[in-house]
């Protein structure tokens, strides 16, 4: 009898992620295959070095190639992927002495210009005059804030993961959800369900 293969696709992480660490090269380069993409985006908005953020994305993926002996066995490997790559750009900076060394990552700057118009769903309440608007307000949100939102309804990660990826406490990360959440809410002149809706959209 014939084993039967599973697709691409409905392979987990965490089966990915273990055998890797097994030496499955298989399975390294699907996780690279599933992820590479989004972690080249988030690099850009850390950095305006095109160049220079894949170059980290690759040593991401090199390091834990060749350290997948020690990597710790239970990780969420989405979140990891991103925290690490933030890592390695802001050690990127500290080598090109763009700001001063520091154990935090706080300095980076979040430079993407965030963009829901994607995710849309088919109603109503989705007119071009909106989603517009709401991206103006969204990229007038202060760096951290439009990272955490970013990190939260386009990543899909919990609060207790941007707190990790951002270096900050539980409540600060909520916090800064909170505000830009906020901030939106106090310049948006429709039913605020609308960006509720497209939020909820990217989970």
């Amino acid at each position: 009898m014939k084993t039967r293969t599973l697709p691409i696709h409905s392979i987990d992480d965490n089966t990915l992620w273990n055998n890797l660490k097994m030496g499955d090269e298989k399975s390294f380069s699907l996780l690279f295959e599933r992820y590479y993409s989004d972690l080249v985006s988030y690099g850009n908005s850390l950095s305006p070095y095109a160049e220079k953020v894949q170059d980290c994305v690759q040593d991401v993926f090199t390091d834990i190639w060749v350290y997948r002996n020690s990597l710790q066995e239970s990780v969420v490997v989405k979140a990891y992927l991103l925290s690490s790559v933030r890592k390695r750009i802001a050690r990127l900076y500290e080598r090109d002495h763009i700001f001063r060394k520091t154990a935090s990552t706080d300095t980076i700057a979040f430079l993407l210009e965030f963009s829901v118009e994607n995710e849309l769903l088919d109603d109503d309440y989705a007119t071009k005059e909106k989603v517009m608007y709401l991206n103006k307000l969204l990229n007038e949100l202060p760096p951290r804030q439009k990272e955490a939102l970013y990190l939260r309804y386009h990543q899909g990660l919990s609060v207790e993961q941007i707190a990790e990826m951002l270096d900050v406490n539980y409540q600060s990360a909520s916090n800064l959800l909170h505000r830009g959440l906020l901030a939106l809410r106090k310049e948006w002149k429709g039913s605020f369900a609308f960006i509720t809706l497209l939020f909820s959209s990217t989970l």
